[in-house]
């Protein structure tokens, strides 16, 4: 390439190359460069290969991944798509209350809870950052069924302070159930800053925006019956000790109600925490035992039952989906509204704490034989010592103030829980379906 303009280029020159295959382009400054014919060929081709690649990449994730196409996604939080997309999911249809934002949309618990809320009428706009701590070919499919219902969901991280802040200028939202974390006890071993980034980061972030807004919303957000920790007292009330955790994935937990304690008193926010007891059911997570159990004894492969230093099996109150979503709906329903504005308290705000269980507690050994029932089929079952990662032995919830404060009456026992799931398994993941690959690889911790 060479310029014509400067005394660089002889006339003879400028006329070989003229005649010679090469294109003249004027630049901006306004000279003239020869670039071959040949390199200009090669330019468009590569510009054609990239927006072809571009192409079938959102082709791929859109079919082959269940991506769906959401306009915040590819077009930014500052488009006229993106605002439009939020402002309809925002809107509340006939007999609609709340306008909702949920954190963790597209997780097990979430999906199930927004999916309610929008049946009933209520404005729900949904946030999930889609990471890959399982397979996260099942939450695009669980944000495809959100979206045929008309949620939109902002793909982003729950410490991007300036989606947040461009979500609360949009919409005024009445409440926010917040659901979004890092899952799971064992892998707190290996990844403990995924944790405290996600569970506390993320929590005071969320706590920030909201407490700044005018008006504040009333929030309820999950905690865990892992709070409980080391408690040998059963059955686990609200009113027991938390000050013992045995894993750290439970240690953030107890952060967030310590947290959230702190911003309803000096702000005045309303703050409902809910204890989930072990959560089951359809389109649930693949790290859990439930999940993991069924998985394995489909495919004939061997599961661990722990148990402990004394031959003892651990025992898990288990609660359905159903039940716990009766729960975080009551709870948004009897939030009193947040008694600050732009962070500054007026009078002092509810706060308050429920245990979500199903309050019958069952042997893991019991629990396995439920599912050789459902699955028709025996497992192979491997018991080994419980490994030092900070599970508990047993898990047993109390809930007497639930049922005062919000009617929480759960009705579904194991045996039915585990039926409907196992169903839902195997439709979902039928041999020959276009699901039946998508755990593959995968190995919960």
């Amino acid at each position: 390439m060479a310029s014509k303009g400067s005394s660089l280029l002889s006339p003879h020159l400028v006329k070989l190359l003229d005649a010679d295959g090469y294109h003249k382009v004027k630049a901006n400054n306004g000279h003239y460069y020869y670039i071959s014919r040949m390199a200009m060929r090669h330019t468009n081709w590569l510009k054609t290969f990239c927006f072809i690649s571009f192409l079938s990449i959102l082709a791929w994730g859109c079919f082959f991944q269940g991506f769906p196409l959401y306009p915040g996604l590819y077009f930014g939080c500052s488009s006229a798509a993106w605002k439009k997309a939020v402002l309809s999911s925002a809107a509340r249809q006939e007999g609609g209350q709340l306008t909702v934002l949920v954190t963790g949309a597209a997780g097990f618990v979430g999906s199930h809870v927004s999916l309610a809320l929008k049946s009933r009428g209520d404005g729900v706009v949904g946030l999930d950052n889609f990471n890959d701590y399982y397979p996260v070919a099942l939450k695009r499919a669980r944000a495809a069924n959100l979206q045929k219902a008309g949620i939109f969901i902002v793909e982003a991280d729950l410490n991007d302070r300036v989606v947040l802040s461009k979500l609360f200028d949009r919409v005024r939202f009445t409440h926010v159930l917040h659901l979004a974390a890092q899952a799971g006890v064992r892998y707190a071993v290996k990844n403990p800053l995924a944790y405290v980034h996600s569970n506390v980061g993320g929590f005071v972030t969320l706590l920030e925006q909201c407490k700044n807004s005018k008006p504040q919303p009333a929030i309820v957000y999950a905690s865990s019956s892992s709070v409980y920790g080391l408690n040998s007292k059963v059955p686990f009330s609200e009113d027991d000790r938390t000050d013992h955790p045995a894993s750290l994935y439970a240690a953030t937990k107890k952060a967030d109600e310590v947290l959230a304690h702190t911003y309803n008193h000096i702000y005045g926010l309303s703050i409902t925490a809910l204890r989930f007891f072990t959560v089951y059911g359809p389109w649930g997570r693949p790290d859990m035992a439930y999940f993991s159990f069924t998985r394995n004894i489909v495919d004939g492969q061997p599961i661990k039952i722990f148990q402990g230093p004394h031959g003892e099996e651990l025992a898990r109150d288990f609660t359905f989906i159903d039940d716990v979503v009766k729960g975080c709906v009551a709870s948004l329903d009897t939030a009193l509204p947040s008694t600050g504005s732009e962070g500054k308290k007026r009078k002092k705000a509810q706060f308050r704490i429920f245990n979500l269980g199903n309050t019958q507690p069952v042997k893991v050994g019991d629990f396995v034989s439920i599912l050789e029932k459902h699955l028709k089929k025996k497992a192979k079952r491997n018991v080994i010592p419980m490994p030092a990662t900070g599970d508990v032995m047993f898990t047993h919830a109390n809930v007497t103030k639930a049922q005062v404060a919000l009617g929480y009456n759960p009705s579904t026992d194991l045996d039915t829980g585990l039926g409907i799931f196992v169903k839902w398994y195997k439709s979902y993941y039928k041999h020959g379906g276009e699901h039946e690959g998508m755990l593959k690889g995968y190995k919960p911790y």
